[in-house]
């Protein structure tokens, strides 16, 4: 028998699906550190670089561990790519000192992350109700990248593929394959047994397609594949993957962008 899903069960599934990528660009600051350095957002990403923020509650014993294993993420693109990712630590709320907040980056042994205070407007932007919320920014667009609230270790592989991306085009943004692409469709979404991958080339492409789940795991991959200019069109067949939430990664001529999907059967 055909699931059916009332309209409250289909939001609420539909939320978690999508609630860690609310906002589609970053949140510019001006701030001092609490070393006493100035530091500006928007001028890190200008200059090409991709920005970690990770957002903790004090006290927290589970916002800690996320954040050292993206640390030793960034840490091995900075061995190929120095000084290209940064990172800021921020406490969720505005009362939190800076005495605190830096006691916390070194205990922790966080020395990829620059210790900040008054996170309150940030986490708001960001969509943020649970402790860590991790977001990735980057591009000359300062687009976000990645933003969860719920991270699994696994989300590194997916984020590292993003900076190496980024800093592979420095012109583009990550998520933004225009130079390329003219139009992009992913649809039906949710989907139930098939999925269309729809766009349109301005140039001759090689174009590889992936579906992971929340864990991290490759549950669907299209090998690279030589495509002419024009019209692009691929079935991708989801009849035999569980409902949940997914991400489908897209990589045309190695610029990667990336689409959250639900599955409904």
């Amino acid at each position: 028998m055909k699931k059916t899903y009332t309209p409250l069960l289909l939001a609420v599934l539909l939320f978690f699906c999508f609630s860690y990528s609310k906002a589609q660009t970053a949140l510019d600051f001006t701030q001092y550190d609490c070393i006493g350095n100035l530091h500006h957002l928007f001028d890190d990403l200008d200059s090409g670089h991709a920005v970690l923020l990770h957002f903790y509650m004090p006290n927290c014993s589970s916002c800690a561990p996320p954040a050292q294993v993206i640390q030793a993420m960034a840490n091995n693109v900075n061995a190929t790519h120095p000084g290209m990712v940064a990172g800021y630590a921020f406490p969720f709320n505005n009362t939190t000192t800076c005495a605190y907040s830096t006691t916390w980056v070194f205990s922790n042994h966080l020395g990829l992350y620059t210790p900040m205070d008054s996170g309150t407007a940030m986490v708001a932007h960001y969509g943020g109700f649970g402790m860590p919320t991790v977001v990735l920014l980057g591009g000359r667009d300062h687009r976000v990248l990645y933003s969860s609230l719920n991270f699994v270790t696994a989300d590194t592989a997916s984020m590292r593929d993003t900076i190496l991306s980024l800093l592979s085009h420095p012109t583009l943004a990550v998520s933004d394959v225009s130079a390329t692409v003219s139009d992009l469709s992913v649809f039906p979404n949710p989907v139930s047994d098939q999925l269309s991958v729809q766009l349109d080339l301005r140039q001759s492409a090689d174009i590889s397609i992936e579906i992971v789940d929340i864990t991290g795991r490759s549950v669907y991959t299209l090998p690279v594949e030589k495509h002419n200019t024009g019209a692009f069109s691929k079935p991708l067949n989801t009849s035999s993957l569980p409902d949940g939430c997914y991400l489908l990664r897209l990589s045309v001529n190695g610029v990667m962008t990336t689409k959250h999907i639900s599955i409904m059967h």
